[in-house]
C-alpha cells in the first residue's frame, strides 16, 4: 500500500524520466508499479485522496456469528466439562450430542478474542526450562562419571551388574564391582570406598559425580553418601542420550571382551 505523498513522488520521477526520454513502461518497472496503476491514479482521484482501503466501510457478512451467537459459544465453552479442553474437542462432543453451534475456527475466534486460547484448566501452565548445567574437567579427581550395565553369565536369563565410576579428565578407572543383583546399596557402597580410595574427602573443591537417570543411581541410599561424602550428584539431561558417552563406550569395550573384569582391572 503507497501513501499519498510516496505516490506524488513517483509519478514526479516518472515523468522527469518519461519527459527525458524513457518509455513510460520501463519507467513504472524502475518505480515498481505497472502503467495501469499509474493510469488508475491519475482517472480515480488517486493523486488526490490517496489510497481508500484503509477507510473503507466494510459490511458485516450475513453469516457472521451475531452477539448471542457469541455468548452462547462464550458460556459452552466454559462449562464444567469443556473449561480444559480444546475446540477441536468440544466441537466433536457436542455432536454426538446432536448440538451444533459453530465450527472449530470460529469457537476459537470467539475464545481468542476473549483471551481464552492460552492455557485452560485448573493445571499449572508449562514453564520454561532452565539451560543445561555443564562440567568441566581441568585435572584428575574433579569430574567422575559412572552407571550400571549387565553382563551376561553362562546361564540363559542369569545377568550380572557392573557398577563402574570413570574419571572423566584422565579416563581413569576409579572402581568397579560386579554383583548378582541391582541394589542401591551396592552403588553407595561403590561410592563411598572409591572416594575414601581416592582422598575426595580431603579436597577443597567439591567433586562431581555425573550418571543417568536410573533408579538405582538417584536412588535415597546414595544421595544420602554422596551428600556425605561432599560429592555433588550430576544427572544427564532427559532425552539425551549421549550425555555419558564416556561410561557408555567403555561398556561397550568391556562386553566385547572374553574376561571383562580382567580388562577392568588393567585399566584402574
Amino acid at each position: 500500500m503507497i501513501g499519498l505523498e510516496d505516490r506524488h513522488t513517483m509519478v514526479r520521477h516518472i515523468e522527469t524520466a518519461q519527459a527525458g526520454g524513457a518509455r513510460l513502461r520501463q519507467a513504472c518497472e524502475v518505480a515498481g508499479i505497472t502503467v495501469r496503476t499509474l493510469q488508475r491514479w491519475k482517472a480515480h482521484d488517486g493523486l488526490v485522496v490517496g489510497d481508500p482501503r484503509p477507510g473503507a466501510e466494510r459490511p458485516t457478512p450475513a453469516h457472521a456469528l451475531t452477539i448471542e451467537e457469541r455468548e452462547r459459544i462464550l458460556a459452552v465453552a466454559n462449562e464444567p466439562r469443556f473449561a480444559d479442553m480444546p475446540p477441536a474437542r468440544i466441537v466433536p462432543m457436542l455432536a454426538d450430542e446432536g448440538v451444533y453451534l459453530a465450527s472449530e475456527s470460529s469457537f476459537g475466534r470467539v475464545l481468542r478474542a476473549h483471551g481464552q486460547t492460552r492455557h485452560r484448566g485448573r493445571a499449572k501452565a508449562p514453564r520454561q526450562s532452565r539451560p543445561p548445567t555443564t562440567h568441566v574437567a581441568t585435572g584428575p579427581r574433579q569430574l567422575w562419571c559412572w552407571d550400571m550395565t549387565y553382563l551376561p553369565a553362562e546361564v540363559a536369563g542369569r545377568w550380572f551388574y557392573l557398577y563402574l565410576i570413570l574419571d572423566v579428565y584422565s579416563r581413569k578407572i576409579a572402581g568397579f564391582e560386579v554383583h548378582d543383583r541391582d541394589d542401591a546399596n551396592h552403588a553407595a557402597h561403590l561410592v563411598k570406598r572409591t572416594a575414601l580410595a581416592e582422598g575426595i574427602h580431603a579436597m577443597a573443591t567439591k567433586q562431581v559425580l555425573h550418571g543417568d537417570n536410573g533408579a538405582t543411581l538417584k536412588a535415597t541410599t546414595v544421595l544420602a553418601m554422596l551428600h556425605w561424602l561432599g560429592v555433588k550428584p550430576s544427572y544427564s539431561r532427559p532425552r539425551v542420550s549421549d550425555d555419558n558417552a564416556f561410561v557408555e563406550s567403555l561398556f561397550r569395550t568391556a562386553k566385547y571382551q572374553p574376561n571383562p573384569t580382567l580388562l577392568l582391572a588393567g585399566r584402574r
